[in-house]
């Protein structure tokens, strides 16, 4: 309030400000900006965030209970003999940018699936195409599925052949009137995330998106992918200059029969 620092959320536990005193923090830092520690110019001081407990057999059992007693379906949730538990969670994919997937490859059948037959290695002709919109999908995973293999199963899936690093898994989460996003690190175990949310998809639901980091790194994509996404482009833009042509063109024909109706009339 007083010397307006600013850092982010998840730096707020090393940072020291004596907020008490009025304008004593911008005395604690330096030329930089550097926060420094009072009567020392040369002290470093790591302050380890302590992690939670993670959560006993006993606890694990009474979450699952109360989360099944909300479910309205029957995608509920069973606790194993191990400790671990199994369930459901639903993935929304946004992806703005077209996927590669096999070429002439029919659809996976329940004897490919329980064979665990990888269609996508039968050819090697590749096409891009755009995933339908917040297309859904539902996964039965266990509480040690983490984030980096539930991308990599619904990219199988979908038969898409992209390097799992191009994605990456969301929670988004609503907040007074607001969406909001946050990307989840790979080793985030998501059955356990629905858990303690509930089974209400508006207060927690995953969506797979873009991995964006900054600028397209256009050396992680192969020949075919790039020609597939000049192709696409070109068919983008000819789809935009015929939308504007015929736009123009309605708006001329408008003032033309205004010009003609207006003939002959005073003014």
């Amino acid at each position: 309030a007083d010397c307006r620092y600013t850092c982010h959320q998840e730096c707020s536990s090393l940072i020291q400000l004596d907020c008490r005193r009025p304008g004593q923090c911008q005395s604690q830092l330096s030329p930089e900006g550097t926060l420094l520690p009072p009567h020392s110019q040369n002290v470093t001081q790591t302050v380890e965030e302590e992690k939670p407990e993670p959560p006993t057999v006993q606890e694990i059992k009474e979450k699952i209970e109360k989360y099944n007693a909300k479910v309205t379906n029957c995608l509920l949730m069973k606790l194993n003999d191990d400790g671990t538990y199994t369930g459901f969670i639903k993935v929304h994919l946004k992806l703005c940018r077209p996927v590669t997937v096999p070429a002439g490859i029919r659809p996976q059948s329940i004897y490919d699936a329980l064979k665990e037959v990888n269609l996508a290695d039968m050819t090697d002709k590749r096409t891009s195409f755009y995933l339908p919109l917040d297309a859904i999908k539902q996964l039965h995973i266990s509480s040690t599925t983490t984030v980096s293999e539930v991308i990599q199963g619904l990219l199988k899936k979908f038969m898409v052949v992209d390097n799992p690093q191009k994605f990456a898994l969301f929670k988004e989460m609503r907040k007074d009137g607001q969406v909001l996003f946050q990307k989840l690190p790979l080793t985030e175990f998501p059955l356990y995330l629905r858990l303690l949310a509930g089974p209400d998809t508006d207060v927690l639901s995953f969506v797979l998106k873009e991995n964006e980091t900054g600028e397209v790194e256009w050396d992680a994509f192969s020949i075919p992918e790039l020609q597939n996404f000049l192709l696409i482009l070109d068919k983008e833009e000819k789809d935009k200059i015929q939308q504007v042509q015929r736009k123009y063109e309605k708006f001329k024909q408008r003032l033309q029969q205004t010009l003609k109706e207006a003939r002959g009339k005073p003014g």
